[in-house]
C-alpha cells in the first residue's frame, strides 16, 4: 500500500451503500481496512472470482456474529489495535451491540469513531428509516432538482449517499486523524447526509439571498432554465451537453453553431424558453459525433453525454487513466491524486468472511481460540 494513509488500520462495520463507500476511498488511499461481515452472510467459496461489489475493493473481510459476546469481544480486539473504526447504523444499534463510542474508546483512547447515519444520532427523525431521496427532500436539494412544470429528478443516489454521507464521513475521519497527531487523543465523528447536503447547498443559499435563484426549479441557469446549460437530443437520438456561463465561452459556442449573438442574448431570462426551443432545433440537425468534431476539445464548454460503458474508452479518460480494470472488472480509478504517495487498489472486493482465520492470526488470536470462536459460532 502505497497511498498518504498506508500504515493507518481500519475496522469497518459491514453496511451498505455509503458506508462501504467511505471505506472504498480510505481502502484506496492506503488504509488497511477489516470488513467486519455478518457470521450469516459468509458461505463456502465456490468459484475464484472475486466478489462483483466493487465498493468492497481493498479490503479484507472476516465473519463475526455480533450477537454473541465472543464475537464482540474478537472485534474490540480489532478495534484496539486500529486508528479508525467505520459504521453507518441506526443511532443506539452500536451501542446495543457493545461496540459503541463509549466503549470503543476506553479500549482505545486514540480511535476515531467514525458514525454515518442519515437524519445524524439526534433529532426527531433519528430513528427512523429513509433513504437518500428522503434525505435530499429534507435538505431542500430535491426541491431543486428538475424541469419546470415536472416533478422532482431523483439524482440516482449520488447526492445524499455518497456526496452528503460518503465523501464528507471520509473527510471527517481523515480530518480528526491529522487532529490527533496533534492532541494524541481520538474522537467520534457523526456525519449525517442531511448534514452534508446541507453544506453542498451553500452556494445556492447564498443565490437565494442574493435575489438570483428562485424556488421554482427548472428556470434558473444551473438547473436547465438557461438555453446555455442544458443537455440537448442530437439527429441519431443521442445527446450532448453545453454550459458555457462565462460570456466569452458563450460567444464562442455561438461562433461555432454559427449563431448571430444579437437573436441569442444570453442573460434575457424572459427568451430562455424560446432560445432552449431554439437550440434543441438546432442540435437536432447533426449527430453526436458530429457536434463533437465541432466543439469539443474547445473553450464552448461542451461534451457529448455518454452511456456508463461508453465513458472508459473516452480518449480524454484513458489519458488520464480515470478508469482502470481492477481483477477484471472495469471501475474507477482511485481519487484524488497525490504526487508522492499515489492511491491503489490493492485488493478485489472480497467474499464475506475471505479472510477470518488469516485476519484474526495477524492480530494475534492463537489457532486454538480460532477453532474454538468458530466452533461456538462467534466466528464463520
Amino acid at each position: 500500500m502505497t497511498g498518504p494513509l498506508s500504515g493507518m488500520k481500519m475496522v469497518e462495520i459491514a453496511g451498505i451503500g455509503p458506508g462501504p463507500f467511505c471505506a472504498m476511498m480510505l481502502a484506496d488511499l492506503g488504509a488497511d481496512i477489516i470488513r467486519i461481515d455478518r457470521a450469516d452472510k459468509v458461505a463456502p467459496i465456490v468459484s475464484p472470482q472475486p466478489s462483483l461489489d466493487v465498493l468492497n475493493r481493498g479490503r479484507r473481510s472476516i465473519g463475526v456474529n455480533l450477537k454473541d459476546p465472543d464475537g464482540v469481544a474478537t472485534v474490540l480486539e480489532l478495534i484496539e489495535r486500529s486508528d479508525a473504526l467505520i459504521e453507518g447504523f441506526r443511532p443506539g444499534v452500536m451501542e446495543r451491540l457493545g461496540l459503541g463510542p463509549e466503549v470503543c474508546l476506553e479500549r482505545n483512547p486514540r480511535l476515531v469513531y467514525g458514525r454515518m447515519t442519515g437524519w445524524g444520532q439526534d433529532g426527531p427523525m433519528a430513528n427512523v428509516a429513509g433513504h437518500d431521496i428522503n434525505y435530499l427532500s429534507l435538505t431542500g436539494a430535491l426541491a431543486a432538482i428538475g424541469r419546470a412544470g415536472e416533478p422532482p429528478v431523483p439524482p440516482l443516489n449520488l447526492v445524499a449517499d455518497f456526496g452528503g454521507g460518503g465523501m464528507v464521513l471520509a473527510l471527517g475521519i481523515a480530518a480528526a486523524l491529522v487532529e490527533r497527531n496533534t492532541s494524541g487523543k481520538g474522537q467520534v465523528v457523526d456525519a449525517a447526509m442531511v448534514d452534508g447536503v446541507s453544506v453542498m447547498m451553500s452556494i445556492f443559499h447564498g443565490m437565494t439571498a442574493m435575489g438570483v435563484w428562485s424556488e421554482q426549479r427548472g428556470t434558473n441557469m444551473l438547473d436547465s432554465g438557461a438555453h446555455w446549460y442544458d443537455a440537448y437530443e442530437t439527429s441519431d437520438g443521442r445527446y450532448v451537453s453545453v454550459g458555457p456561463v462565462e460570456p466569452q465561452f458563450y460567444a464562442l459556442l455561438l461562433d461555432k453553431m454559427g449563431l448571430d449573438p444579437g437573436d441569442f442574448p444570453q442573460y434575457d431570462q424572459a427568451r430562455w424558453p424560446e432560445l432552449k426551443a431554439k437550440f434543441a432545433e438546432i442540435f437536432k440537425t447533426k449527430t453526436r459525433d458530429e457536434w463533437c468534431d465541432l466543439l469539443e476539445g474547445t473553450d464552448a464548454c461542451f461534451a457529448p453525454i455518454l452511456a456508463m460503458s461508453e465513458a472508459p474508452t473516452h480518449p480524454h479518460n484513458v489519458a488520464r487513466g480515470t478508469f482502470v480494470d481492477a481483477f477484471g472488472i472495469p471501475q474507477a480509478a482511485p481519487a484524488p491524486r497525490f504526487s508522492r504517495t499515489p492511491g491503489s487498489i490493492d485488493a478485489p472486493p472480497p467474499h464475506a468472511g475471505q479472510h477470518t482465520d488469516d485476519v484474526l492470526a495477524e492480530y494475534g488470536v492463537e489457532p486454538d481460540r480460532i477453532a474454538a470462536l468458530r466452533a461456538s459460532g462467534a466466528i464463520a
